[in-house]
Order: structure tokens, then sequence, then C-alpha cells
């Protein structure tokens, strides 16, 4: 006789069986009777132990000789249960096990399958329809556009609204959906930068649900996905459309939610990961909050994004307002809230995959414009303006610039660009704005910009054409003092390498300005031949330097011609290979060099060394 504990062990044909329990506990069933014939796998006696079911099984097919074990029964493991003769023909490994049926749907399944079909836009036509009638997207059809297909894992889908002490839970369950806040993690741009560089947090209020409120459940679902985010470092991209704080969740003991975390948690990864946010439709209050700390904020057309709501406005007696009159675009992106507008719903998401995957990686592929071109992009004629942005595209990779805060500070162009595949910032004057001089909101922009770039480990190219900073009384009533400096402090402490070609001028400290805070700072400054450097403007120090020569010329004609000689004896003195035989410049360039020469540099940099934590402690927000 062969002793088979469970039935795992098999005999020789014809032979008898012992079948031994396999752990103590007590028989709560017996499912055969002696002389019963059995099949393989056929169920012999129900163990329980540890309040765990242990079904003990015929391990070949034959007749049940004896059994030993009874139901209430205490048995040890190894206790003999049933003795079973087994059938000669058979032998317990070559018996086939009752089919299973793969597409049975048992009832907790079934539960689950029409549960998750609530959640779903396919479960909520009617909200859906409301949704597409407002020429809108549903927040799990943009969370779709936007993450690689079958990518986006949900968390906290069945959340419902706290509000079960007055509504009842099928309400809740048809009418609030995920609490109103799908967020989850997924891949973005996993077919250019691979799953390792393309995981991603997304999170997206869920107007067609308590408009978009930020309810009790949410905030906690806000706060799990936020420290998974802090301790997977994920990039974040936020739709954040709603009206803000929700006043009706009843089932926590809440007077004024001012504990909860969630403005902690997503104000404390600034710096850590790249934030993008998306403000389409209205976005007030609370949802504008969390929109603010983003490192980007994108736009749509005809979305209002204020602190604000009109509920609010009017509760402080402040007057009646409609949702659009609070903060439309025509406000937000010339006062710099707004980094890139988009046209709709589906724009935003292409621009936020766009913005992101700057801070993915290099590419492979790329085609630039014929760099010949960069040869006559400054005029001949030193006081002509030219199109700065239009130079940038010829110098970066095709269709690679995105530019940021494009409608704010008009005289200094932020942008993100790639040059042979590999992404970097590009901060650049414009001379057809104030001739290029940095004014309060240029210096603004321009720090924050430096920041950004620096966190995230982005390298930095200055494209210097300035003739200094703004001045005048107007420009020091803007605090200019203040906001000037942060260029140098922001400059100074920048760890990623940066690099400055003068394009043309580059006078005083404006010019320092764009290197960083001195020529000797960048790990190249370089000069177009079109390049004239000195400590401030050739007009000014001759006006002033010779005013008693000039004065003495009594005739207008005679004292300008004078002047215009002077000042051309200045240029000569600053122009660009002048100043390099002083070696106050690295080198002077033909244009069409300044990609070779950004490409080397950073080949040469030190590639950036992996970390688990910040450089800077915050992004600024403005």
């Amino acid at each position: 006789m062969t002793t088979v504990p469970d039935g795992r062990a098999g005999p020789t044909a014809a032979e008898s069986m012992e079948v031994t329990a396999p752990l103590q506990g007590t028989v709560t069933q017996v499912q055969v009777a002696v002389g019963a014939v059995v099949a393989q796998g056929a169920p012999l006696v129900i163990i329980e132990s540890m309040k765990m079911e242990h079904v003990v099984r015929a391990p070949g097919s034959g007749s049940v000789l004896s059994l030993s074990g009874h139901a209430g029964d205490l048995v040890a493991a190894s206790d003999v249960l049933a003795v079973i003769e087994l059938g000669a023909d058979l032998h317990p490994e070559a018996v086939d096990q009752a089919a299973v049926d793969l597409d049975a749907v048992r009832p907790d399944l079934d539960e689950l399958q029409r549960r998750r079909s609530q959640v779903l836009d396919a479960g909520r036509p009617e909200a859906v329809a409301r949704r597409h009638e407002s020429g809108r997207r549903t927040a799990r059809e943009n969370i779709d556009d936007l993450c690689d297909p079958g990518s986006f894992t949900e968390y906290g889908s069945f959340a419902i609204a706290a509000q079960r002490s007055r509504r009842p839970l099928d309400e809740l369950i048809e009418r609030t959906p995920a609490d109103g806040l799908v967020a989850g993690i997924g891949r973005v741009n996993g077919d250019l930068f691979g799953d390792g560089h393309a995981s991603c947090a997304v999170l997206s209020y869920d107007y067609t649900v308590l408009a978009g409120t930020q309810g009790q459940q949410n905030h906690r679902k806000k706060d799990r996905v936020f420290e998974l985010i802090e301790r997977l470092q994920l990039p974040v991209v936020l739709f954040a459309e709603g009206g803000g704080g929700r006043p009706g969740d009843t089932d926590y003991a809440v007077i004024t939610g001012l504990d909860t975390m969630a403005f902690t948690l997503f104000g404390r990864l600034s710096g850590l990961i790249p934030l993008v946010g998306i403000g389409s439709g209205w976005c007030f209050a609370g949802n504008a909050a969390l929109l603010g700390c983003c490192d980007v904020i994108i736009g749509t057309k005809g979305a209002s994004i204020g602190m604000g709501g009109p509920a609010m406005i009017e509760g402080g007696g402040l007057g009646t307002f409609r949702p659009e009159e609070v903060g439309p675009m025509s406000v937000q992106v010339p006062n710099g809230v707004v980094d890139l507008l988009a046209e709709d719903d589906a724009d935003a998401v292409r621009l936020a995959k766009s913005y992101l995957s700057y801070f993915q990686g290099a590419t492979g592929g790329w085609a630039c414009a014929d760099q010949r071109l960069l040869r006559s992009g400054i005029p001949e004629e030193r006081l002509r303006v030219y199109d700065i942005r239009q130079l940038i595209t010829t110098l970066g990779d095709t269709d690679s610039v995105l530019e940021l805060r494009e409608g704010f500070a008009k005289g200094m162009v932020t942008a993100l660009i790639r040059i042979e595949g590999r992404p970097l910032g590009v901060v650049a004057n414009d001379p057809a704005h104030l001739g290029g001089a940095i004014d309060s909101d240029g210096a603004d922009k321009a720090a924050r910009f430096l920041q950004l770039c620096d966190a995230h480990d982005l390298p930095i190219l200055f494209l210097c054409d300035t003739p200094g900073f703004m001045v005048g009384p107007e420009a020091e009533r803007t605090g200019q003092v203040r906001h000037f400096s942060r260029l140098f402090v922001n400059g100074a402490s920048l760890t990623v390498p940066f690099f400055t070609i003068v394009l043309r001028k580059g006078y005083g400290l404006g010019a320092q300005a764009m290197a960083g805070g001195s020529f000797r700072s960048p790990i190249f400054t370089v000069a177009w031949p079109s390049g004239e450097l000195g400590g401030m403007g050739l007009e000014g120090p001759v006006r002033l330097g010779f005013r008693r020569e000039l004065e003495e010329v009594e005739d207008p004609e005679a004292r300008e011609a004078l002047f215009l000689r002077m000042v051309e004896r200045a240029y000569q003195h600053g122009k660009a290979l002048n100043v390099a035989t002083a070696f106050e410049i690295d080198d002077v360039i033909d244009p069409i060099d300044s990609r070779r020469r950004i490409v080397e540099a950073l080949r040469s940099a030190r590639a950036p060394v992996p970390r688990s934590g910040k450089k800077r402690s915050c992004i600024d927000t403005w």
C-alpha cells in the first residue's frame, strides 16, 4: 500500500492508497461514502484550518475502501482520512482533470464588470453626450489620448462621493464615479523613448461629476497618488478643470478641511519632476491652486482660470460675474499665467506630450534647415530688427521648437528646442521689442526658465542681442532693481551646462545676465561676425563722453556727421573680432558652425548624475 498526502503521489496500477491529511485541522465535510467510485481529483474531505478550507482530493480513479475522518473530527497532519483502491487500468498522473470553462463569469466577477461599466464612459451615455454637446472631451477621453494605448492603470476608480448619509448608495455609484477624479499611471511617448522613460502620472478632474469639485474621497486619492509620484519620481500631467472645494460631503467629521495634505504634497513635487497642468473650461479655487503649482500651464481657448470663481466673488460682495469673465485667456496669456495656448482639448494633449518629450531624453532621428541661412539671419544694417524666432527655428532641429509664455514679456524668448536630437532650453533677446532691452517682466520670465531647466537637467543656450537692461523712471517703478537681479542669482546657481552666442549686441549688465553673470561663466561664449560688445550701448557713451566736442560744432549736420564717425570708431573698437583679440570672448564663429559648437560642448559636458532628490527646493511658480 502507498501512502499519499492529499493524493499527490502515484502508485502502481491496481494498488490501494492511503489518503492522509495535509495539515492539522477540523474535518467539516465528508464528500463521499464507502464503496463510492471516484475520479482522480474528486473531493473526498474538507478540512478547516485557521478559518480556511482545504479540499483533500482523490489521488486517482477508483473505489473508496474506507473512511477514517468524520465531520467534526480534529485531525493531525498525516492522519489517514481514506483508503482508495485504484482501478487497474488507470494511473493517477494520466487522468485528465475536469475541463474548465474559460469564459464562465462568476457572480462576483459579474458584479465587478457591472460596476466597472458604471464608471467608464460607455456606461454613462447621458453624461458623455452632454459633454460632447458642449464641444468638450471627457476626462477619460483626454487620458486615453495622452497615454500610450492600454498603458493607463487607474487608482481609486470605484470611489464615490462622501455623501452616503444624504444620498442613496445606488445614486452615488451612478452619479459620482471615481468621486470626480480620474487618477493613475500610464506611459506617454513610449514610441519615442521606450517604456523606461515614458511612465507618467495622470490626474484629471471630471467635470461631469459634481462640476469637477474637490471632494473628500478625491482629496484622499490625490494624497495617495502624490505620495506615489514622489516615491517613483514620475512626471505629472494634471487636467485641472473644476470649481474648487465641495461643501456637500457629509460622511466625515470635517469642519474646515484646512488640514488636507493635497496642496503640501503637490507643492513638494515642484523641482523634483516635471509638472504639466492643463486648464480647460472653468478652473477656479483649489483646482486653480494646483494648476498654479505646475511648471507649465497649458490653457485652451475659452478657458477661464481664477483663484476665485463667480460664487466666491459674489459672496465677497464684489459683484456678479459670468465664469467666462473671470480669468479668460485674453487676460491669462499676456499676464504670464498661461505658458502655452491650445485650440481645444486635443491640442492641449498634443502640447502636453510635446512638452514632456524634452524631459524624456534625446531622440534618434533628426533633420535641420540649411545652416547657411543663419549667415543672413542678422541684417547688415546694425540697427535693423529681425525675426529672432525664425532664427531659433533655423538653428534647432526641424519642428523641434516649443516656445513658452510667448504672450508675456515679449522682449525675452524662452523656448525648448533640440539640436541633433538633444533637448535644451533657449533664452533669447528679441530686438523687435524695446530693442532687446531686458525689463522686469523679461527678467522674471528668463529667471524662472533658468530654474526650470536647471531643476530638470536641461542645458541652456543664451542667444544674446541686448543693449542692456531697460532704463528710465517708468522702468524703475516696476521694481526693476530686484527683478533684474534674479537673472544674476539664478544664473550663478546653474548646475547644467550653458553656452552664450552673441548674435549682435552684447552690452553692459544685460549682456552679462545673458551669460549667467559673466562671459567667463558659460562653457563657451562666442559671437557671430555681427557681434558688437561694450560696457554700455555705443550711442550713449559717445554723446556723454564727447559732449563738449560735439557742442563745439555749431552746424547741426556737421555735428551729426561727427557723432556718426565717433560711433563708427566705437563700433570698430567693440566689434566682436576686436574684442576677441583681447580674449574677452572665446571665439568669433561662422553662424553655420553654431550647431557644431553646441553639440561638441554637450558631448564634453558630463551627463547628469542620476539623483533621488531635488537640486532645488522648488521652481518659482512665477
